[in-house]
């Protein structure tokens, strides 16, 4: 009995093993770099850049996601107006992962800093959707000489009340990363993942056409899933220490935030977060949800604009 065990374990391990390698390989065939690479100290970082005018602007994407979601549509619109460039953060898409337990906003937001500086975004606007949204406000709080201004879009920048998400308390310790992370990677059906970024634009519909262009695919890789679960279990601890330094803030910054996001409630982070920084202001949407780049990108492209009018990028 315990050799069947045995047996059945090595043969769930190696097609486990074997199906992550041809997923990856799937994914990355489907959807290839499309931007520069920089090398920034041994560490790889991936950045996609449009237009070829006018002030900079840095965008960064969130959780489970890559620099495609915000290529989506947002950066195209501002590519009307500004320079835009757009990494992947480390872990995702094509820029290389920071050792676990380094891969803190605050160290993405020095590398992202001296990556995009490096393709000639120097001083830029930096705007952050959900995730990447607290490793721009770690960006300001830490570099806030390399910018000029800062917009949040739907980002969590306080403390919160409810726990890590089961998910991720089971895929963010040792022994989750090392056994489960590759059996959701190897095994999780195509139809549950299109579901799952379906419900992510509630209470709006997905733009069509957004998950052919975003590639899940990309995020299911198993080193992706890793840095995606270790840095949501750590967040709410690196977003604590940035709190205190909310009122030395001293730059233009606009907040644009949904009334229905039920992953960031504006409530508990862009309320306060715009009330404590000096100056800041809140582009509060009714009825919008998370997924505000894609719903409301006429409202964020305002953000952005007011931000380099206020900055005197005009």
């Amino acid at each position: 009995m315990a050799a069947s065990v045995v047996v059945l374990a090595l043969i769930l391990g190696g097609a486990t093993w074997g199906l992550d390698i041809w997923r990856a390989r799937q994914a990355e065939a489907r959807y290839p770099p499309d931007g520069v690479f920089v090398d920034i100290d041994g560490q790889r970082v991936h950045v996609v850049t449009m237009g070829d005018h006018g002030p900079a602007v840095v965008l960064i994407h969130g959780a489970s996601g890559s620099a495609r979601d915000l290529t989506f549509d947002l950066a195209p619109e501002l590519a009307k107006r500004y320079r835009v460039f757009v990494p992947d953060r480390p872990g995702f898409g094509y820029s290389d992962p920071l050792p676990a337990g380094q891969d803190t906003i605050f160290n993405q937001a020095k590398l992202l800093q001296k990556a995009t500086l490096e393709v000639g975004a120097r001083n830029p606007i930096v705007l952050g959707h959900s995730y990447g949204g607290a490793v721009a406000i770690a960006w300001a709080v830490t570099l806030p000489d390399t910018l000029k201004g800062l917009v949040p879009v739907s980002a969590p920048s306080e403390m919160w009340d409810s726990g890590l998400p089961l998910l991720y308390k089971l895929t963010a310790p040792p022994l989750g990363q090392a056994l489960l992370v590759p059996l959701i990677s190897a095994w999780t059906p195509p139809a549950v993942i299109a579901a799952e970024v379906r419900d992510v634009f509630k209470p709006q519909q997905m733009p069509k056409g957004y998950i052919r262009w975003f590639g899940p695919g990309m995020t299911l890789r198993v080193t992706t899933m890793r840095v995606n679960a270790r840095e949501r279990a750590s967040l709410k601890s690196q977003i604590a220490q940035m709190i205190p330094k909310y009122p030395q803030l001293d730059l233009p910054v606009v907040s644009v935030h949904g009334t229905a996001d039920t992953i960031v409630s504006e409530k508990i982070h862009a309320i306060p977060f715009t009330k404590t920084v000096p100056g800041a202001t809140l582009i509060s949407l009714k009825g919008i949800g998370h997924m505000t780049p894609h719903v409301a990108t006429k409202q964020v492209v305002e953000a952005v604009n007011e931000v380099a009018k206020r900055a005197g990028l005009n």
